[in-house]
């Protein structure tokens, strides 16, 4: 999960379905304002380029009985199938980071390192709790066969990624001015990329080593 900008103006189809009695939420200009704001990736697995994308409520709406939350632009967010449906259990109900409101990575630390995921709270609180928990589930909870392969799906796409930042760190450790390297460090460490919260905790734990890109962490 990485801090997300969202545009403040709401889509204009909200305020119209509001009116109605089963009105959508997930019209097209939502969708299309959400996956902008999200540079398309899932907003807490950060998978990209989702062929099957869903609105999620950060704050459960319980089937409508709360009807301000299911047409409040700041309540909505672009994720994935998966990542939504682990995210009903009750649980989690408002004890989720809002990561447009707060930066995530001042609250969680979100490791990949020898083929594990770990994601762990920074601070005693039970949003940061509850969302490292969360999204540690959405790497290893396999209770049933569909979650199973799509947990695999994430682990087997973070760890390309991952491969491919140690790759361009090394290369760029042995040639330190070559502006390919340092440009295509700064596209991945970006939020907008995927997976950007593991590959910019990862030169973060690393940063002695590789001074230099400080200022892409910001």
């Amino acid at each position: 999960m990485i801090k997300i900008h969202r545009n403040p103006i709401p889509p204009i189809s909200l305020a119209i379905e509001k009116q109605k009695a089963h009105g959508s939420y997930n019209e097209p200009d939502v969708i299309q304002q959400l996956k902008e704001d999200s540079n398309d990736k899932c907003y807490i697995c950060e998978l990209g380029g989702l062929s099957d994308p869903e609105v999620e409520h950060l704050r459960p709406h319980h089937g409508r009985k709360i009807r301000e939350r299911v047409f409040d632009w700041n309540n909505l967010f672009y994720a994935c199938p998966h990542c939504n449906n682990l995210k009903k259990e009750a649980r989690y109900d408002d004890k989720i980071i809002d990561c447009c409101a707060e930066d995530p990575e001042k609250k969680l630390e979100q490791s990949y390192e020898e083929g594990k995921v770990s994601v762990h709270s920074l601070v005693d609180e039970e949003c940061a709790v509850m969302t490292a928990e969360l999204i540690q589930a959405f790497f290893e909870k396999r209770n049933t066969g569909i979650r199973q392969a799509a947990c695999q799906y994430r682990v087997d796409r973070l760890a390309e990624s991952m491969n491919v930042l140690y790759k361009t760190l090394e290369n760029h450790r042995k040639n330190p001015e070559s502006q390919r390297y340092i440009k295509s460090l700064r596209s991945s460490l970006s939020r907008r990329s995927i997976f950007a919260a593991f590959k910019r905790n990862y030169v973060r734990k690393h940063i002695t080593d590789y001074p230099d890109l400080e200022d892409f962490l910001l």
